[in-house]
């Protein structure tokens, strides 16, 4: 989908201007330029949503592994360790984390996820809005429209620099959904469209410079434990932003920023899996096990 606005700022004026919400700006965008009705295109993001709690699920499930071996287990790990009371931070950020998790690692066992934005991003916008629609009791159509002011600056931000791992690294993956979280986040809990705007400069700055490195060429190792810290990183901007705190560097500057550093980053950081994590002794053992594994099938 694209988007017709140009920056972030262009879309909280919009909204400003209008008395509207983001979100509402970003759902009558969409059904003009697909030429679809409001509700044909909410719909269409209800089934996303629902999408999302069904890998959730899945994400619990005891016999859950990849194929590469290296994925599968830690979300049910992190449920059980929630379960206990004893999580460090409470509740609400050990239901995120696990989440999170959940969703990246039924991405790696080749399960159904929604690309968000990408499938290598996919379990934070998931970990952080349905562990608050649960703990906040929020109306299922209230959750979609949080889902509409995330793709509306995912889409600047693709249209703008990049979303793709190969291109930015994975702070245009991880980094770009924590921004689009936390934005979600900010309008769930009555944000005003300035705020959100606050929130998504202070989560993408948070990642600035955050290389793609994964191991083996697989979206597992560093991943999915990225996927999780990114959601968290949502929760503080939010919180930031919710509380008045401002980003120094206004967003449309940070995303441009990111867009530079993309371009500065080597090769071989950027999902060619030559550097980083995927170049350690370890990465490399793990990258050779799997081929000579692969040989033999």
């Amino acid at each position: 989908m694209q988007l017709k606005y140009e920056s972030v700022e262009e879309l909280v004026s919009v909204a400003e201007q209008l008395g509207k919400t983001i979100s509402e700006v970003v759902l009558a965008d969409q059904a003009q330029q697909l030429n679809k009705s409001q509700t044909e295109i909410f719909n269409r993001m209800l089934e996303n949503l629902q999408t999302m709690q069904q890998a959730v699920s899945v994400g619990f499930s005891e016999n859950l592994r990849s194929d590469s071996g290296l994925s599968g287990g830690d979300a049910l790990k992190m449920k059980e360790y929630v379960e206990t009371g004893n999580i460090i931070g409470g509740s609400t950020l050990g239901k995120v984390l696990m989440k999170a998790i959940a969703v990246a690692e039924v991405n790696a066992c080749m399960g159904r996820i929604v690309a968000a934005p990408t499938a290598g991003s996919c379990g934070i916008i998931p970990g952080v809005l349905l562990t608050i629609m649960e703990e906040q009791n929020l109306a299922q159509e209230k959750v979609v429209m949080g889902l509409f002011t995330s793709a509306g600056i995912g889409m600047v931000i693709a249209k703008v620099a990049s979303i793709s791992g190969a291109e930015g690294g994975c702070q245009a993956e991880c980094g770009s959904a924590s921004a689009m979280a936390a934005a979600a986040l900010v309008e769930l809990y009555g944000g005003t469209p300035r705020m959100i705007a606050q929130s998504c400069a202070l989560a993408l700055k948070n990642m600035l410079g955050l290389v793609c490195d994964p191991v083996a060429g697989l979206v597992e190792v560093p991943c999915i434990k990225r996927n999780a810290i990114g959601a968290v990183n949502a929760l503080t901007a939010a919180n930031m932003a919710m509380a008045g705190v401002q980003s120094v560097i206004p967003v449309d500057e940070v995303i441009l920023a990111m867009k530079e550093v993309g371009d500065l980053m080597a090769s071989s950081v950027k999902e060619t899996s030559d550097g980083g994590l995927a170049a350690t002794p370890t990465g490399r053992k793990l990258t050779n096990e799997l081929v000579d594994l692969h040989s033999v099938c």
